[in-house]
């Protein structure tokens, strides 16, 4: 074999086949390349039979480069070697041995939805509050319980509250359906083995014969169960690589364990740890402030990256006034980039929460760049943020039969399929619209909560409009009880959306739900920039891992924000986000900018946060730190005076509307202006008005 293009170290982690091997592989080391190398060196200079290799990775992704790798250095050998995920390898020794635990062959594999429906099936049969047992959140219960390998009786042992026992009950339902069906869920295909192996060790000892030499990568994102098979096939031989590296574990909240890839040595006493730390990827610049960050955390194994790419480029450090401020700043940033020639795909804008996303597609849309959002929809085209709309849109106009159709059912109001194509009959019947069609049944009861909103919103901002939507229609408390990540994000989203009404209100003053639908339709449209592959990436840092670009802004480094607020008071929690920083940071290839704001308006709430902790933690004479502030577009301080009184009756003059008078006066004041625009209501002592 030619081994003249790894590094020394890469070549000692290669030559390692016996034993047990711990490769700690730095960002940008080239694991993927030690990984293949070793299992070829195995076959081609150790004469190990091919059908005695199992590797092991996390994703079909990485399972398929690494096969079309081995491919092209084995030939046809590489066919006999067992490549694939946790999961692909479970369903394999569950398909050879389903009768020892006490299925069929025809076993059939549920996905996460077959899973919800019958959870919802028992829930109903066990006549439950699904509001109370929200089926996803118990599915996901389920779940975990099932990845640290907790069997219903044990789950019912842990059980503090009637609550838990409820679940404990479904638990256990679940399990004697899905096993009368002959079926077994995603989870199943790692616990089910475990089970097989504990149980059968005559089978156990059959696989130890077969899978002599054990490869596992991305060793950090092990859940318990995942841990466990490993530990049980390469107990014999011990013959095991793991690769990994516990500076870029950011996973915990899918239950993968850290400590796992810590605890090796302890596990395989006789282990040999080899550190991979040159870096391939990125200049020394940016490797210089990933060390200094990562080096504060105490749960790690100690290494430190360094490359024989050039120093390169300082790291640029903004401060920005607020967050649109910082998008500008970004934007321009990005402008000269694509003008000295970088290409748009060769850039992407991190963040660590989806809701940040926004103000950076608006600037990229108002600059006419074409952007993609990676591992989630773009602010306007999510689903929670498009029902909400619709609400706003149907309480402007009772007769937008696709915005009633849109948010009839959301939540779920049992109003089905039968009952709006009914309703659809009787209003064509009429020659009316939907909502005036309405005269009975559960529509009724949502016809009453739009009038009731409405009614309420006379003298309400736009940004306590919301408000009072997310509450009244019931959309906050179905994702408040919900209690997954996926519902956290979406009402992230929705508190995020009081963000732009009140900014719309702070620059404009007016109340005026006609001109904030006309204002966020001009930037709700993002059609035009599918199927473009040169396209600036927009991206959470934990949908960043594995890939890199030439050039990285991070932004909204703050404290609150990130690290994020739900991490200060547990060291644990804020470990990771420091790792989850570095994650970040090691993305960049020759440029890292950093960017952070002042002040930020952010799920409807301005908040002054001071500079992340992760800012601090890097040496000064890596950084160029441009403290210049540019003028921000508008400051709420300079735009609105709550000295000014007002009273009905006073003449005032508008900047936009000309002279009027006061009709009403409180917080939103009522003004009666010309017959061309009318009564329009405006936010009291804004600078937009002076009296007369």
């Amino acid at each position: 074999m030619d081994l003249t293009k790894l590094n020394d170290k890469q070549l000692e982690a290669v030559k390692m086949t016996e034993g047990p091997v711990l490769i700690l592989a730095g960002a940008g080391s080239g694991k993927t390349r030690v990984l293949t190398t070793k299992v070829a060196y195995l076959v081609l200079e150790q004469g190990i039979n091919p059908y005695n290799i199992l590797a092991i990775t996390f994703t079909n992704k990485a399972a398929k480069e690494m096969k079309e790798r081995v491919l092209k250095m084995l030939g046809k050998d590489a066919y006999k070697i067992q490549i694939s995920t946790f999961h692909s390898l479970g369903l394999l020794i569950l398909k050879t041995h389903y009768h020892n635990l006490g299925f069929e062959k025809n076993l059939t594999i549920l996905d996460s939805d077959d899973t919800l429906t019958i959870i919802k099936k028992i829930i109903k049969d066990m006549n439950l509050d699904s509001k109370i047992y929200n089926p996803r959140v118990i599915r996901n219960k389920i779940s975990s319980a099932k990845n640290e390998i907790i069997s219903p009786s044990e789950y019912g042992k842990f059980a503090s509250s009637d609550y838990e026992q409820i679940i404990t009950e479904i638990y256990e339902k679940y399990e004697r359906k899905i096993k009368n069906n002959n079926s077994v869920d995603f989870d199943d295909l790692l616990i089910l083995p475990i089970k097989l192996f504990k149980e059968n060790p005559n089978i156990l000892h059959e696989y130890q014969e077969r899978f002599k030499y054990l490869l596992v990568d991305e060793y950090q994102d092990t859940n318990e169960a995942q841990y466990v098979l490993i530990k049980l096939l390469s107990s014999k031989y011990q013959n095991i690589s793991v690769v990994g590296d516990i500076d870029q574990s950011i996973y915990g909240f899918r239950g993968a364990n850290y400590r796992n890839i810590l605890n090796f040595e302890k596990d395989y006493p006789k282990a040999n740890i080899v550190l991979l730390e040159e870096n391939y990827r990125s200049t020394g610049n940016i490797l210089n402030v990933a060390n200094d960050i990562i080096k504060n955390n105490k749960k790690r194994k100690e290494k430190k990256l360094w490359t024989k790419n050039e120093e390169g480029l300082k790291i640029k450090y903004h401060r920005a006034y607020d967050e649109q401020d910082e998008a500008h700043y970004v934007m321009g940033e990005i402008k000269k980039l694509i003008k000295n020639g970088a290409k748009k795909s060769e850039i992407a804008v991190l963040y660590r929460t989806n809701a940040q996303s926004r103000n950076m597609e608006e600037a990229l849309l108002n600059e006419n760049v074409p952007y993609k959002v990676v591992g989630s929809f773009y602010f306007y085209n999510r689903k929670e943020i498009k029902d909400l709309i619709s609400y706003l849109k149907l309480l402007y106009n009772a007769n937008d039969d696709v915005s009633l159709m849109r948010v009839i059912n959301v939540p779920k109001r049992q109003i089905g399929p039968k009952t709006i194509q009914a309703l659809a009959l009787k209003a064509s019947e009429k020659h009316t619209s939907l909502y005036k069609a309405i005269d009975g049944g559960k529509e009724l009861e949502f016809k009453k909560i739009i009038e009731n909103i409405k009614a309420q919103s006379e003298d309400i901002s736009l940004t306590d409009l919301v408000d009072l939507i997310l509450n009244e229609t019931g959309m906050k408390k179905e994702l408040e009880r919900e209690k997954t990540l996926e519902a956290e994000v979406r009402l992230e989203n929705l508190e995020e959306f009081k963000s732009i009404t009140k900014s719309f209100e702070e620059k404009n003053g007016i109340i005026s739900l006609e001109e904030f639908l006309e204002e966020i339709s001009l930037v709700s449209d993002v059609e035009e920039h599918k199927n473009n592959n040169d396209v600036v990436t927009l991206m959470t840092i934990h949908s960043a891992k594995g890939l890199e670009f030439e050039h990285v802004f991070i932004i909204g480094l703050e404290e609150n924000l990130f690290p994020h607020a739900n991490a200060l008071d547990y060291p644990d929690e804020l470990e990771e986000e420091r790792r989850l920083c570095y994650v970040a940071v090691t993305r960049a290839k020759k440029s890292l900018t950093l960017v952070n704001a002042k002040r930020r308006l952010l799920y409807g709430n301005v908040n002054a946060n001071l500079p992340s902790r992760f800012i601090d933690e890097i040496d000064a004479k890596y950084l160029d730190s441009d403290v210049k502030e540019e003028k921000p577009k508008f400051d709420k301080e300079a735009m609105i005076d709550d000295t000014i009184t007002y009273k009905p009756g006073d003449k005032v003059i508008h900047d936009k509307y000309g002279e009027g008078i006061i009709i009403a006066a409180g917080n939103i004041l009522t003004i009666a202006f010309s017959q061309k625009y009318g009564i329009i209501k405006i936010m009291k002592g804004h600078k937009s008005i002076r009296k007369v």
